[in-house]
């Protein structure tokens, strides 16, 4: 069963593409999404230097999303040293606990499940070079991270990026009930898909129609060939 949720949102000066402070009521945890050329701001928060995991959105040479997931015992020292790189990056989540109880270990297993939650859900690229290493913690602990990673994916989904959300996460239900649709046609259309809260997921294994019909948009067509050839 889920619960409506209480979020407070700070936009420093008044600039949404600026920087932006997330927290969830009753839970510890703080989210700071940053854009690139705001970085310097950032320094002068008490708690930026505090330990947790970042992600760098950006997009690639064909322009599609991407996604690099990290970790920091001291979040700004660590983010100052992505601007040395190239600009694969625009914009920063910064997540962390307010009272700074986060340690080494619990940033390392955050990052590793990130990075495998961003992989399930397949909507940007990982970049990465390796997989993240998982610290070895104690039950107590992996369940306080479990609530802290269901926050932070909450938060994050809230400031617009849905990289760790997967179809299910992003099915639209009606009383409970997830509704399929099926699609055929005689020039070979045979598919399935769901309703979802950013458009409509067709799923894995559907096949389109062979041919096109003379009053299909310009836009659709482009975007069939681009697809076609991803596959």
């Amino acid at each position: 069963m889920s619960f409506s949720k209480t979020i407070q949102m700070f936009i420093f000066d008044g600039n949404p593409n600026g920087r932006i402070m997330c927290e969830l009521s009753n839970w510890n945890g703080r989210v700071y999404k940053i854009s690139r050329n705001e970085l310097p701001e950032f320094s002068q928060r008490d708690d930026s230097e505090n330990t947790g995991v970042y992600f760098l959105f950006g997009k690639n040479e064909e322009n599609n999303d991407t996604v690099y997931i990290g970790e920091a015992e001291r979040m700004f020292s660590r983010l100052k040293q992505h601007l040395k790189d190239s600009k694969y990056w625009n914009d920063c989540i910064a997540v962390i606990s307010k009272d700074n109880l986060l340690n080494k270990a619990h940033a390392k297993y955050l990052e590793n499940k990130f990075y495998f939650l961003a992989q399930i859900a397949g909507r940007s690229i990982v970049i990465n070079s390796t997989v993240p290493t998982c610290s070895s913690i104690s039950e107590y602990d992996e369940a306080m991270l479990q609530e802290f990673i269901s926050n932070a994916k909450l938060l994050v989904n809230t400031l617009g990026y849905k990289v760790f959300d997967t179809v299910e996460d992003a099915v639209v239900r009606h009383n409970d009930m997830q509704s399929y649709f099926f699609i055929k046609s005689a020039r070979g259309a045979d598919a399935k898909g769901l309703i979802v809260s950013d458009g409509f997921a067709v799923m894995k294994g559907s096949a389109i129609a062979s041919s096109t019909v003379p009053s299909m948009p310009d836009n659709l067509m482009k975007l069939r060939s681009s697809l076609m050839k991803k596959e």
